[in-house]
């Protein structure tokens, strides 16, 4: 499916990953959250945690799940940004989004968001937008709340100790839950 973008942008295609495509979106994830290419877009994470975001069994988990699809975003041929959706009983939940830094900054995220709620909402009739952010990514959650997320003061913790989803550099980690009611959209 074809959908506008910016102003002055190429259109976006979006289409479902398959696992051919899971090193390419694992290249794109660590792009935009670890290491020092992270920090040529605002949302790295990286002074918060070192090591992986994911591996390619993780992106294919995602990929394979019956319950859920892996959204990759194309732009003039090459892969820009994915985005996890997986239905949740009334809810969808929106996970593992990825723009490449030197894209982030320029309204792309916006459009992305606004058709995986829109894809979540027709695909299955879902009323709520679910998706945990690190707590400590203030910044992030500021922009979710300016699309429409709320936060709901309810934290799970981050699974320390696991290295799969990276080397905490604080003690203080925690996801807490946003949402979004999406049906009248």
């Amino acid at each position: 499916m074809d959908t506008a973008t910016p102003p002055g942008s190429a259109r976006l295609t979006f289409r479902d990953a398959t696992d051919a495509d899971a090193p390419a979106l694992v290249a794109l994830i660590e792009s935009a959250y670890r290491g020092d290419s992270s920090r040529a877009g605002w949302t790295t994470e990286a002074d918060l945690l070192e090591g992986q975001r994911t591996d390619e069994d993780g992106v294919r988990a995602v990929i394979d799940a019956p319950a859920g699809r892996l959204l990759a975003v194309e732009r003039d041929g090459g892969l820009i940004a994915c985005c996890q959706l997986e239905h949740r009983g009334d809810a969808a939940y929106f996970g593992m989004f990825a723009v490449r830094p030197a894209a982030q900054g320029g309204g792309l995220g916006k459009v992305i968001i606004a058709e995986a709620e829109r894809t979540a909402r027709e695909s299955w009739g879902v009323a709520e937008m679910h998706m945990t952010v690190i707590s400590a990514r203030e910044d992030l959650i500021a922009w979710y709340e300016r699309r429409g997320y709320r936060r709901t003061g309810q934290f799970t913790p981050f699974p320390y100790g696991d290295e799969r989803f990276g080397i905490p550099q604080r003690d203080d980690l925690a996801f807490e839950l946003l949402v979004k009611n999406i049906e009248a959209l």
